[in-house]
């Protein structure tokens, strides 16, 4: 498998199928991968591939980070492994040699010189640099459009996550019907149909009763004019 071209399909199967075994893959990083190419990592799961394109969840160090698998390949058998040194066979101990008794006469004695030991500098390494994953932008907030009816009069309101755009106002009857109707849900428009069916009753019997009341106020004015 080259490392360059990424998982194959039936190699991500091999390793959904790995993962339900208990097993966990081992996978090599691409040059897709960008500065940790060429490093062995562990598949410890798999998410939903219809959700994000970076599915394959590696575990890299003390990292668990996902990745699409065009970033991924398989990894050669023994890579990421670490092969035993052999341990070096103990020298035998050779016994101390006996010195020979020394005859001197008048011989000062030199102390022996001190023998400083070697100072050995101790050199930090930098801190391994964590692999960093590009942040994908964050889209807009929801919009949302409420038509409302309550105390006989007809609202539209507008909001767009926490911030609102428009307060309520009122709208004419005939246009609320116009936007129930580009709304294609059953019952919903029948509903609005029977609110204004209900209303324009109502408003029926009040021009009913004011025509009444005006013809008795105009039969009553007719009669005092006749008076005069």
């Amino acid at each position: 498998m080259d490392a360059g071209q990424g998982l194959s399909t039936s190699e991500v199967q091999s390793i959904r199928e790995a993962l339900a075994a208990g097993r966990k893959p081992r996978v090599v990083f691409t040059a897709a991968a960008g500065q940790i190419a060429g490093q062995v990592g562990q598949v410890i799961e798999l998410t939903d591939p219809e959700v994000s394109d970076e599915f394959v969840v590696v575990r890299f160090g003390r990292d668990e980070l996902p990745f699409s698998p065009a970033d991924l390949a398989v990894a050669p058998k023994g890579a990421g492994r670490r092969v035993a040194e052999p341990k070096p066979e103990p020298e035998p101990e050779t016994p101390p040699a006996v010195a020979a008794p020394e005859f001197v006469l008048d011989t000062p004695r030199v102390p022996a010189q001190r023998q400083e030991e070697p100072k050995v500098e101790q050199t930090e390494k930098p801190p391994a640099r964590r692999a960093v994953k590009a942040v994908k932008p964050k889209g807009p907030a929801g919009l949302t459009v409420t038509l409302a009816y309550a105390d006989g009069e007809w609202t539209v309101a507008a909001q767009q996550g926490s911030k609102a755009l428009a307060k309520p106002y009122v709208v004419k009857p005939a246009e609320a019907l116009k936007m129930v109707a580009l709304v294609d849900v059953p019952g919903v428009q029948e509903a609005v149909e029977q609110i204004l069916g209900t209303e324009r009753a109502e408003a029926e019997q009040q021009a009913e009763k004011l025509r009444a009341e005006l013809a008795e106020i105009e039969a009553r004015l007719a009669e005092l004019r006749e008076a005069r």
